[in-house]
């Protein structure tokens, strides 16, 4: 009975192909949007965590001062020093590797080249914390870091800007006034999720920085890594209550510092990035619901036109639920050829679209699947009406219909 009803609806599908494409025009341009846009917003997901994960895994990083990233009271908070470092490195548990930063602008100059950059003064275990491997060259050495040696790391990008192709490794370069050595390469990471290209940067030893070009002995951020498995949480609650008690902070005042979680920031971008595309997917789904409306007003036409057809078939023996099952089948046939054309179209503009926004192409079989069950649904959902009503027709009224 169902291969029957199926052959029936393909027949008039056949019969009527310009009306069956418009038809399906709408399920068809419903599900593409879905498709489409459920994942470009899931790429846009996955280049947002990806990004930030660049800056290092399972990283803390500790500002001064109450605001995001060390702004609000920063220059009235006092700066941490080399005694805090090793006391988290000894009393924090949990702790990977642990790195002072300060940085300070400077112009770059090699030959007749000259960069703007920043210039970050920081230890050995800045590429630990990190996760930054080096393309070419060596980390600083332990003599290096205690004399504050005039040696550099280059990030890429500085690299380009002074030397393009040129290996940079024993090549002096001047930052400002004061010579340096370069003696090793950073690997590309490209922009951060907060849009800082991170290789325009040059690395160098923190006690150089301070002597040579800040002239004091400031460590303005902490950059802490936490072990694998371990909790960044438990990490940055023990961070927290160390650096108060070092501070000398009373019970109930205000922290002049701020320990900002990647993960934590990671999480509350992926969220949101989420509820987007929940909302972007909801208001494509309109237009599947659109798209069933137009299967339900062309199906009443159908009815209409052969309503004399159909009391034939009741008159020579046929069930109503014969009739009912003709109908919902071609109206569920109709829907689900939307479905198809759909998910092909949505997938080639999803394609298409995540290449032009430089995201991931993230395919998610459940957003296919579940598009096209909804397809199908709405075929049914709206198909039923003008079914039933074909059904309950009267085998004599409808012979009589012109």
């Amino acid at each position: 009975m169902f291969l029957n009803a199926l052959l029936l609806a393909l027949r008039e599908i056949r019969r009527n192909v310009l009306r069956s494409s418009l038809t399906i025009l709408g399920i068809v341009i419903g599900v593409a949007a879905v498709i489409t846009m459920v994942t470009i917003g899931q790429g846009a997901t996955a280049q947002v965590q990806a990004d930030i994960q660049k800056l290092g895994t399972n990283l803390l990083q500790v500002f001064r001062g109450q605001g995001f990233g060390g702004g609000g009271s920063r220059s009235a908070s006092p700066p941490f020093t080399m005694d805090d470092v090793t006391a988290i490195e000894n009393d924090v548990a949990g702790v990977r590797a642990v790195a002072p930063t300060s940085s300070s602008s400077t112009q770059a100059i090699y030959g007749n080249s000259n960069w703007s950059t920043q210039v970050t003064g920081s230890s050995d275990k800045y590429l630990d914390v990190r996760d930054w491997p080096l393309t070419s060259g060596r980390n600083f050495s332990e003599s290096e870091l205690r004399a504050g040696a005039s040696v550099c790391l280059l990030g890429d990008t500085v690299k380009t800007e002074l030397m393009g192709d040129q290996d940079p490794i024993g090549v002096s370069i001047r930052l400002g006034k004061l010579s340096c050595q370069v003696i090793g390469l950073l690997s590309p990471k490209g922009q951060s999720g907060f849009g800082q290209n991170q290789d325009d940067i040059i690395v160098v030893p923190l006690r150089m920085l301070q002597r040579r070009i800040a002239g004091n002995s400031d460590v303005n951020q902490i950059m802490v890594s936490a072990r694998d498995g371990v909790s960044t949480e438990k990490v940055q609650s023990d961070l927290e209550a160390l650096l108060r008690e070092r501070r000398k902070i009373r019970n109930g005042a205000e922290d002049d510092f701020n320990v900002r979680d990647l993960k934590e920031i990671t999480s509350t971008f992926t969220n949101s990035s989420r509820v987007l595309t929940a909302l972007l997917g909801a208001v494509a789904a309109v237009s599947l619901l659109v798209g069933g409306v137009g299967i339900m007003n062309i199906m009443l036409v159908s009815v209409t036109e052969r309503t004399r057809e159909i009391g034939t078939r009741l008159a020579v023996g046929a069930m109503a639920r014969d009739v009912l099952l003709q109908f919902l089948v071609e109206a569920v046939t109709l829907a689900a050829f939307g479905g198809i054309i759909g998910i092909a179209l949505g997938l080639s503009a999803a394609l298409l679209a995540t290449g032009a926004f430089k995201v991931p192409f993230v395919f998610n079989p459940g957003i296919v699947i579940l598009s096209f069950a909804f397809s199908a649904a709405v075929g049914i959902v709206f198909g039923f009406f003008p079914a039933r009503r074909a059904a309950q027709l009267d085998p004599i009224e409808a012979l009589r219909h012109e």
